[in-house]
């Protein structure tokens, strides 16, 4: 019984006072947003959002990072899994630009990792101190996901991100009928790398660290 007690007001006491893991967590979603409302853009030219749609989306230039507000489209590309593959996605390709420590192409049903643009002379992200396996917080619905660079899209479109992105973010993540029509910030850390590129964990390590200095960054 005694124990029993102790117990008890142990778990009050980690209630009442966060531990410092807690209070090391990254920021909040809406201290992000706060950082991305003016945009000084930084892309030659805007883009879609999809392939119908007009050029609304400019990429913008912060200290230390650069950003976007666009929509989400699931990218089910890479490893073959049972939520990605020929049957579920009509346009699946089974490699993505960046590969995993073991040269394998990376698994959009368990990485969260966004798409950026391939380069073109509206912007070539490796030009703003973006690189494959890129840290970046991904911000929706009043939550964040700490994803990486996985994967380079079509010159003219922007708002892409694997399925497992998706599924983190409350997002549908089915590629032939998920994703949402908008809402979705995209913040990448300039000069940053996540090794390896397949470790989540240390993805997520990165960019609340990264995240944290962005908020301070004048």
């Amino acid at each position: 019984m005694r124990r029993k007690v102790v117990l008890a007001v142990l778990a009050l006491v980690v209630s009442l006072f966060p531990t410092a893991a807690a209070q090391a967590a990254g920021p909040t979603a809406a201290q992000l947003l706060a950082k991305t409302q003016s945009c000084s853009q930084i892309s030659s030219g805007k883009y879609k959002t999809d392939e119908e749609a007009s050029r609304t989306v400019g990429v913008c230039g912060a200290n230390g990072a650069v950003f976007w507000h666009a929509d989400m489209d699931i990218d089910c590309d890479g490893q073959r899994t049972s939520q990605c593959n020929e049957n579920t996605d009509c346009c699946f390709y089974p490699d993505t630009a960046f590969h995993t420590s073991t040269d394998q192409p990376l698994n959009a049903a368990q990485l969260p990792y966004i798409v950026v643009p391939s380069p073109s002379s509206t912007w070539n992200y490796s030009s703003s101190g973006l690189r494959g396996g890129g840290s970046c917080a991904v911000i929706y619905n009043g939550k964040v996901v700490y994803a990486v660079i996985g994967d380079t899209g079509p010159t003219d479109i922007i708002g892409e991100a694997s399925y497992a992105t998706a599924q983190a973010l409350g997002i549908d993540p089915d590629p032939s009928t998920g994703g949402t029509d908008s809402g979705v910030t995209y913040i990448c850390f300039k000069n940053s790398t996540v090794s390896p590129i397949e470790n989540h964990d240390k993805a997520t390590s990165t960019g609340e660290a990264l995240a944290s200095q962005f908020l301070q960054n004048n």
